[in-house]
């Protein structure tokens, strides 16, 4: 007998979605800067125009959709917080966020490399690599291919539309469901 596919609740599969696009922008945009700037453990055959600027607004993208993924991730999503793959690459995420904040852009620029936020957001972005592929093999290890492409779907199940956000939000909180004005009899 086949299994049911695996639902995953819609809040999170367009925080997810939003995070993890956004995650790896920030990737491919900070590996060129470093190549282009640094560059002292290899260079890449990539250019970018403007790469410090795009990397950094990424970076204020990330911060903004953090700002509601941590939230959901602290209420909503703390039992997958309990896997220890997936409380790593939050965390590897915020240590990202939070050495990326420190940095002058024009460190890499006047190629000033000795600063420790510098460094420290180097290896935030190495952590984060490191536990985003933690968090696949994870995924795929607990449910297989269905599991991952589950975060994939587009469908709806009653009750999970946008519209029902607000509601999930107040019963996790324990606060009344806001009730529906009553229309007039036509």
């Amino acid at each position: 007998m086949a299994s049911a596919s695996p639902y995953q609740p819609s809040l999170l599969r367009l925080l997810h979605g939003l995070m993890a696009a956004l995650v790896a922008l920030a990737w491919i945009t900070g590996l060129t800067a470093y190549s282009e700037f640094d560059g002292r453990i290899g260079r890449l055959p990539l250019h970018l125009p403007e790469v410090i600027d795009l990397h950094g607004s990424l970076g204020v993208g990330l911060i903004l959709v953090s700002c509601l993924f941590v939230p959901y991730a602290l209420t909503l999503g703390r039992t997958r917080l309990r896997q220890a793959a997936n409380a790593v690459a939050l965390l590897a995420l915020l240590l990202c966020l939070g050495s990326g904040l420190l940095m002058d852009e024009e460190w890499l620029e006047h190629r000033d490399f000795g600063h420790l936020p510098y460094h420290l957001h180097l290896l935030a972005w190495l952590l984060l690599s490191a536990a985003v592929i933690w968090h696949l093999l994870a995924l795929l290890g607990r449910g297989g291919p269905a599991l991952v492409t589950s975060m994939l779907q587009l469908r709806l199940r009653p009750g999970d539309r946008p519209g029902d956000w607000p509601g999930q939000l107040c019963r996790f909180f324990g606060f009344p469901p806001a009730t529906q004005p009553r229309r007039p009899p036509d």
